[in-house]
Parts: structure tokens; sequence; C-alpha cells
């Protein structure tokens, strides 16, 4: 996008619901802003456009990825502009509210703007006097203003508040400024859905619901009344990106491990990551694997479900991109060891026992069967199998104990989540699973009946 002939990109992650910004300072030099540690697309990005990336500037001590910006500056010597406040504990510039950095002809203008977090900035860019455009993080979103309650529960309501001061803060700029926001839709910091990620200060004016009101009050109980689950890998990338990400090798590449290396791994704790396709896995796997498939949302269900601390080991089909596993594991905060060379092949040549899962279609699922529904709490609240039990994916492990015994059918939208669910009940025991392939409006097409709305 070009806004008054200055060059803003926007790279998103569809997967993470992100969108980074590489900014082209018109000297061959560029800004990145809040750039994750997976840098392929920042990177390819800069070299389609011959940048050299110069500034690494970061709006909040992420949650829900690793920042670049250490990366950035060991490789690059980009400068690493964010809150002094942050405390953190590796070379950058520090900025406070009204500080400015000149890039070389455009200035950078940090807004303390607490509420997502405390130390908060966003980033006004600045042609002369004139704003162009503002980096807002975590504050202001499209549609939405992001969750206040990733950093302690007791601050949830303080933080809103906050928030609600910044958001009017902002809406203090010029109807034509442009606003880029760090998350977007598919983000689990609180980002409605759509496919709008840039906006500008006059549209959100004009349509972000929680502008719509003009008493606190009443802002704090619309945002919070918002919120849901998150990924629990949430609670630590925060102080991870205030110590500082270690510096990766470029390109990224999975190690090859052989089967008895695997073993031994799986023996100490490691967890087998098993990223082929929902059917492949079906057929057969190694018994205890968890289900991913690698797609877009890889890597937020493998922060979800591997304990912080566990190795990983991944399982691939041939065609399979290892540098895109590598990438999206590394941006929340795994370094994966390696993967099994050979992929099962390898395993089932030693003679090592595979497991398999049962597959049903829509029309096949009576119901009166047990249904296990594991998405979110507001999918299944806007149209679910009548009688389907529900638990959302992220606390399956803790909540599967209590499960009735006997059979059950796992269900999301598609099945790649109820592959995965159904892998985290085979490593707690449960044998007797099946996925269904589709989701609720495959079954109620195939059965003429109507979906139950609410919890």
């Amino acid at each position: 996008m070009s806004v008054t002939g200055v060059k803003v990109e926007a790279l998103v992650d569809e997967g993470l619901g992100n969108s980074a910004y590489l900014v082209d300072l018109g000297d061959g030099r560029a800004l990145a802003v809040d750039a994750s540690r997976d840098l392929r697309s920042v990177r390819e990005m800069a070299a389609r456009r011959g940048l050299k990336i110069a500034y690494a500037a970061d709006t909040h001590l992420h949650a829900d990825f690793l920042s670049g910006a250490v990366q950035l500056s060991a490789t690059d010597d980009a400068v690493v502009l964010a809150s002094a406040a942050g405390g953190r504990a590796f070379p950058h510039r520090g900025l406070h509210d009204g500080d400015e950095v000149d890039l070389g002809g455009l200035r950078l203008q940090a807004w303390a703007t607490p509420g997502h977090t405390d130390e908060h900035l966003a980033f006004l860019l600045l042609d002369g006097a004139a704003p162009i455009g503002v980096f807002t993080g975590g504050s202001l979103i499209v549609g939405a203003a992001a969750r206040t309650d990733l950093v302690a529960p007791e601050r949830t309501e303080d933080l809103a508040r906050a928030q609600y001061h910044s958001l009017h803060r902002l809406m203090g700029l010029p109807d034509e400024v442009a606003v880029w926001p760090t998350h977007g839709a598919g983000s689990f910091c609180s980002a409605p859905p759509g496919a709008e990620r840039t906006s500008t200060v006059g549209r959100e004016r004009a349509t972000n619901p929680l502008l719509a009101t003009t008493d606190e009050g009443e802002f704090v109980a619309r945002l919070l009344g918002s919120l849901g689950s998150f990924p629990t890998y949430f609670h630590r990338l925060g102080e991870a990106n205030r110590r500082g990400p270690t510096v990766l090798p470029e390109p990224l590449a999975l190690a090859q491990l052989g089967v008895e290396q695997v073993r031994r791994l799986l023996a100490d704790g490691a967890m087998l990551v098993d990223v082929r396709p929902i059917a492949d896995y079906a057929a057969a796997h190694v018994p205890g694997s968890l289900s991913n498939e690698l797609r877009a949302a890889f890597a937020t269900w493998l922060g979800w479900l591997v304990p912080d601390g566990t190795s990983v080991v991944v399982l691939r089909n041939s065609d399979q991109d290892p540098t895109e596993i590598a990438g999206q594991a590394a941006k929340v905060g795994y370094d994966v060891a390696g993967e099994l060379a050979g992929g099962l092949v390898a395993w089932v040549d030693e003679g090592l026992p595979t497991s398999a899962t049962g597959l049903t279609t829509a029309d096949a699922l009576r119901a009166d069967e047990h249904v296990l529904d594991i998405r979110q709490d507001s999918e299944f609240a806007a149209g679910h199998l009548p009688g389907a039990e529900h638990h959302e994916l992220g606390g399956l492990a803790a909540t599967a104990p209590k499960m009735a015994p006997g059979l059950v059918t796992v269900m999301c939208g598609h099945g790649e989540r109820a592959m995965t669910a159904a892998s985290v009940l085979e490593r707690a025991g449960r044998h007797k699973v099946r996925v269904l392939l589709g989701g609720p409006a495959d079954w109620a097409a195939s059965h003429g009946v109507d979906l139950e709305s609410g919890p």
C-alpha cells in the first residue's frame, strides 16, 4: 500500500492472525514493525524491493509470538526501537511517550497506549509535520481493541480502563490517518472476524463498536464480555521477549534423526508431532504422537498443546516443507530438535508398532451417538449437534479423564482439530475414538436436522 507516497507493506500471518509491516524509507533502508521470529516474509519483501532493514520497532512485549527484533539486530545490524518501560534485557533504543526517531526524512513518534499490555506503544509515522499512519499494535484494531487479560487476572479491568483512554487518545488523530494494527482476524487477542487488516482513524470512529460509547464503564463491560480462552503459551512469550529470543541460524532447517535417536528422545520426555494430513495420520501413526497437520494454524496448536520446555520431534511427509515447520515452530518459542529421517516408513521398517484412528462421515453419524465437539466456546454456541458434549481442544488433556467411557466421535469445523483432539485422547489412554470428516453444517445437511445454539 502507498500512503501519500510512502510505501508500507502489510505482511499478514494468517495462522496467528497478525500483521507485520515493512516501511520503505526511500533511501534503500526499511523499518520493520512487529516482525516475528519467523522472518521469511519480511526478508522476501525486503529483497524484492532491494531494501536493507535498518530499524526494527516492537509495539509491545508480544504474548502471541516471539519477536524477530533481536534476530534483525544480530543479522542486519538493525536498531531495535521499543518501550523503555518494557525492561528489555538486550541492546535497544528505549522510547518514552512523545519521543521521536529520525528515520531519514520520515519520523516515528512514540505514543504510550497502555491497555493490551502496560508498556504498550503506538508508533505514529510522520512526514514532516503530517501524520501518515499509526502502528497501533494491540491497542486500536480493526473493529475492536485487543484483550487486556494477558498480564494478570487481577489487572484485567484496570488495563481495560487504560485501553479505553488509549483508544480515545488515538481518536484525536485526523480521520485520514491510516491505522496499521498488529492483531487482526484470526488472532486470539480478541480481533473480530473479517477480511480487513488495516483501516483509518475516521473509519474506526464511525464503525468500531467499542468506540460507539463515551462511557468508560460500558466500554469495559463490552471489551471484557468479548474475551474467550487463549493459548497457554501466551503466558510465557512476553517474558521470553523481554529477555530476548536466541538468534537462529538462517535459513531454518530440521536436523535428521534416526529411529533410535527419536526413541531415546521420546523416552526422555520429548513429544513426536505428526504434521501429515489427517487421512495419513488416521491410517497409521506412531503411538502417543500428537497430530497437528501442517497448515496456517499449526503454530497456534503447537504452542497450546505442547508443554513449555518439551523437546519436539517432527514426523512429516516428504512433500511437506521442513522450513515452514521450523519457521512456524520458532515464532511461538519451539526450536525443534529434528525430524524422524525417512518418516513413518523408517519407523515401520524397524518393526515398530503403529496405531490407527477411525474416520466417519456426516451421513454415517447417528444422532444418538456420543459426539465430542472440541471447537471454541463461541463456535459451539453458534451451532452444534443436539446433545453433543463440548470441551475446547486447548483444555482437553485436563478434561479427558472426566469423560464417559466408550466410543466417542470427535468433531470440529472440518476435521484437522478433531484429529488433534483424537490424538490427545489417545495419549490419555482412550482408544475408542474416531473423527468426523466435516463439521456441524455437514451433519445438519445430511440429516435434515437444525443445529442447536447456545452453550
